[in-house]
């Protein structure tokens, strides 16, 4: 099997890349996962194990698919395949960058449905259709929402038309141009949610679960727990970091963009559950219940 040519479309700057690797890494694994696994694995010990992680483990990881990224110039197979043969190895090596597009298409096999949950919420709220007297109510909701195929398969399919429109339009003019105003309204979202948090009489209480530190909560699980997070949160090992690096101009130093892709993706982490955990303390629900 022969290469294709490598890439000559490169990210217009270096906050281009930043944003959408931020994009790639923020999405599901702090928005939605991280709160619900923090409530399972006992809060503040559970966030410090997977700080550590996050500097130990995913930062190195992450330079090194970028890095490999930008020598092969192209996706994951054809990266790591001309990578290999430019160091006299066997293009065999390219399996690995076949594994990393399958992680890949099972990661997005379930990210449409949850992606497909927010924008039928979104709808809902719209027009009156999420408005429950008790956390039961609301509770009701999500189990009607997913009890319903036909209309899981509708939102989940208009979230995929909607990522191969802004997609096909390549690196630039799609994903670059999207993330620049799309990342900065997420960020905002989510002050105006720390602000709601704040005046919502379990902010306290939020704060205190998920900083607070006890050694006893820190199991053998909740470190394997926060390591794979680790992982997921930074878009790891699915071969998405690996072929946004292969868009990275060749002076920009990938150091210093992996550390600022990381600190923004824990800052987004870490704001998500200061949004979450107050409104979940004040209207007495179990932070451990997980994503329902």
């Amino acid at each position: 099997m022969t290469d294709t040519a490598p890439t000559k479309t490169l990210w217009l700057g270096r906050w281009g890349f930043v944003l959408a690797a931020t994009g790639s890494s923020v999405g599901l694994g702090n928005i939605w996962k991280f709160p619900y696994m923090t409530g399972e694995y006992g809060g503040g010990a559970f966030v410090l194990v997977y700080l550590l992680c996050i500097a130990a483990i995913g930062v190195p990881v992450m330079m090194a698919e970028i890095a490999l990224g930008r020598r092969g110039r192209g996706s994951p197979v054809d990266a790591i395949r001309r990578v290999a043969r430019e160091s006299g190895r066997s293009g065999l090596w390219s399996a690995f960058g076949w594994m990393a597009m399958l992680c890949g298409f099972m990661v997005l096999s379930f990210y449409v449905v949850v992606a497909g949950w927010s924008v039928s919420y979104l709808w809902k709220a719209v027009t009156g259709g999420l408005q429950a007297d008790s956390v039961d109510g609301m509770a009701a909701i999500f189990a009607d929402n997913n009890a319903n195929p036909w209309n899981l398969g509708f939102w989940s399919t208009l979230v995929t038309i909607a990522t191969m429109a802004i997609v096909g339009k390549g690196v630039q003019a799609g994903i670059e141009r999207s993330v620049r105003w799309m990342m900065p309204g997420l960020v905002v979202m989510l002050a105006i949610m720390i602000v709601y948090a704040l005046f919502s009489g379990g902010f306290g209480a939020g704060f205190h679960f998920l900083f607070a530190f006890d050694p006893q909560k820190l199991t053998g699980p909740a470190v394997l727990a926060a390591m794979g997070h680790a992982f997921f949160t930074l878009s790891l090992a699915s071969g998405a970091i690996l072929t946004y690096g292969a868009y990275l101009p060749a002076q920009q130093s990938i150091g210093r963009t992996t550390l600022t892709v990381a600190l923004c993706d824990t800052l987004v982490a870490l704001m998500a559950g200061l949004a979450i955990f107050p409104v979940i303390f004040a209207n007495g629900m179990d932070p451990a219940s997980g994503q329902s």
